[in-house]
């Protein structure tokens, strides 16, 4: 009930506030650039002065019993229009919105749910210095070691995750400046922690039950992404089970052609193998129509990238994640297997937007 009150208070002030931020300058928003140099631990962190910023968490737990489930946590930051510069501290100049969802196919359908705030009043903050983001009771914080703790309660479970690192950060494009359009501003600051290991509980339906897993963790942020042209994007990072770690992305236009596409692959001596354009193939193979919103989904996918070729294959079908009370988007986001030759080579996440509508950031 207090933070009702809270949210109450904030909502009638920024009416009042509202003749006021008419008149004001627009905030200056932060660009992506190619000579950015990444330092940690400072970029763990938050960077306020860019539209749009995320970390992404997603992976494969285990039960006692041997049963598999995917799980997806995600914490965004966005930059509204509202000036800097304004004293009030309720002045809603920074949103966080979050994400938490699993695959169980028990269920046969994806349990999620989200939240969303204005920064400030110790209700929703994020950390300049580090990862160390709060949303109400749900929290995702980096400690001096590497190690994240997730501390989630949602609406049909509970996350109490530690995901701690075993490879170093990749950082992606081009020492983590990462191309997504034709043009060099279509851009983010992107890298990832992939091989996390991943230990602790999920409780659902009062009951905690113990699980361990893999994860991989993406922190990206910017303030043009898109093209004009693109409508959505079709990703995946998967950890490979001889420690590799791959990620391909596509961003789709209207008529399904690809406006952009960029591959990366580690191998776990560390060598890394970068690709772009034609040398990367996504091709349908298996298509699910969701009942909800009649999106027709490509669910079973060939991903090809030079000579090598992966079947992936959703642990189920119906991962579609309905977001438009924060967000407003929905989008396909689910634990898949790569095969090869009909045998498994890995484990990891596929993420398709824009399929429902096009994707606005």
């Amino acid at each position: 009930m207090p933070s009702l009150l809270v949210n109450l208070l904030i909502t009638v002030f920024s009416i009042f506030a509202l003749p006021a931020q008419v008149t004001a300058e627009p905030p200056r928003i932060a660009q992506v650039s190619p000579r950015t140099v990444l330092s940690f631990p400072r970029d763990f962190g938050a960077h306020p002065d860019f539209r749009t910023e995320w970390w992404y968490a997603t992976g494969w737990l285990q039960t006692a019993d041997g049963q598999q489930l995917g799980f997806q946590v995600t914490f965004f930051r966005s930059a509204t229009e509202h000036e800097r510069s304004n004293p009030s501290k309720f002045a809603p100049k920074q949103l966080i919105v979050a994400h938490a969802a699993l695959s169980d196919p028990a269920i046969g359908k994806l349990q999620h749910d989200q939240r969303v705030a204005r920064a400030g009043f110790g209700l929703a903050q994020v950390a300049e210095s580090t990862t160390d983001i709060k949303l109400g009771k749900w929290s995702m914080r980096r400690a001096a070691d590497g190690r994240y703790h997730v501390t989630l309660p949602a609406r049909d479970f509970s996350f109490d995750l530690t995901l701690t690192p075993t490879q170093p950060v990749l950082l992606q494009g081009v020492q983590g400046y990462s191309r997504k359009g034709p043009k060099p501003e279509q851009a983010s600051h992107y890298y990832s922690e992939p091989h996390l290991q991943v230990s602790g509980a999920i409780t659902r339906d009062g009951k905690t039950i113990t699980v361990n897993g893999s994860a991989w963790l993406d922190h990206e942020w910017s303030s043009t992404v898109l093209d004009p042209k693109a409508v959505g994007w079709d990703w995946v990072g998967a950890n490979l089970d001889d420690g590799r770690a791959l990620i391909a992305f596509r961003i789709r236009g209207a008529d399904g052609s690809s406006l952009w596409q960029h591959a990366s692959l580690r191998e776990k001596d560390g060598r890394l193998t970068q690709v772009n354009g034609d040398a990367i193939r996504f091709t349908p193979v298996r298509f699910w129509r969701s009942p909800r919103t009649q999106a027709r989904y490509p669910v079973e996918v060939t991903l090809e990238i030079q000579q090598q070729r992966w079947q992936l294959r959703p642990l189920q079908d119906d991962q579609e994640l309905d977001s438009r009370q924060s967000t407003g988007a929905v989008y396909w986001e689910g634990a898949i297997t790569l095969e090869r030759d009909g045998r498994r080579e890995g484990r990891g996440y596929l993420e398709m937007t824009g399929y429902v509508k096009p994707l606005k950031l």
